[in-house]
């Protein structure tokens, strides 16, 4: 982790996003921030949806990083951002990667994590350039489950019927999770590293990599969110800028925001 990554600890607040997100605006971010809340009062998932965060069941935080990078050069962010979720686990459970993706530990597109196609956490990325010229402050919001699934899963307001998946499944008894403290550093630690490969050479050189841990290539899905009727077809995985390729019949439609969901099967 760089020396200059400021950590900060909050017993609660609404949100960490919201926290860094009216400094960067303020103009008082200077050098990366990490912030991370026992408990959010009003944490945030993508499109205006609420994150339901479970104080001591769950880990939410945020970490607020500038780039040399314009907004337009920030595609494959989020995408990045999951792999290095990836690798900070990795590192806190000293397991190996490959343990993981057998253990059925995925990504969906574009903010995911799943486990077993249950949702282990998520992503929330908010953030831009106050002015040409400036550096592009991004504030990356994760949140993630630790134990206790079913009682995360009954305190939802879930008419979709999302199934939830916690950290401590991939750990084998008699071993416990380490705790938040640990964990975090570890995602922290992770996250810096990748974050700084991206400012240098952008998504382009971990397609392959994301794809590995793709949860839907192969899969008939539907896209929602990008018109009034979902559009359904083939996962074909991504392109180089991080977009979805969805094959419809002879053609492969080019996603560029929208959520992934499964679709039914008849």
């Amino acid at each position: 982790m760089t020396a200059n990554c400021i950590l900060e600890r909050v017993t609660e607040t609404q949100s960490t996003n919201d926290d860094l997100l009216e400094r960067w605006r303020a103009g008082e971010l200077i050098d990366p921030v990490a912030r991370l809340a026992h408990k959010q009062t009003a944490g945030k998932g993508r499109a205006g949806r609420s994150w339901f965060a479970k104080p001591g069941d769950s880990i939410s935080f945020s970490l607020a990083y500038p780039f040399k990078r314009t907004p337009a050069e920030m595609t494959g962010l989020s995408l990045l951002v999951g792999m290095a979720v990836i690798t900070g686990i990795a590192e806190a459970l000293n397991l190996d990667s490959n343990v993981l993706h057998q253990a059925g530990l995925r990504l969906k597109w574009p903010n995911d994590l799943l486990l077993n196609n249950s949702k282990l956490g998520g992503i929330l990325i908010e953030g831009g350039q106050a002015k040409a010229g400036d550096s592009t402050w991004m504030i990356i919001g994760i949140g993630m489950n630790l134990r206790n699934r079913a009682a995360i899963e009954a305190g939802l307001d879930n008419p979709s019927g999302l199934k939830i998946s916690a950290l401590d499944q991939l750990i084998t008894a008699p071993a416990e999770l380490p705790d938040t403290e640990y964990l975090w550093i570890k995602l922290i630690a992770a996250l810096e590293s990748a974050l700084k490969q991206f400012d240098e050479v952008g998504f382009a050189p971990y397609q392959a990599q994301w794809k590995h841990w793709d949860a839907y290539t192969g899969q008939a899905v539907s896209i929602s969110g990008i018109g009034k009727e979902p559009i359904h077809g083939i996962s074909q995985g991504i392109n180089e800028t991080g977009a979805l390729l969805l094959q419809q019949d002879n053609k492969t439609l080019v996603i560029h925001a929208g959520d992934v969901s499964l679709r039914a099967q008849s």
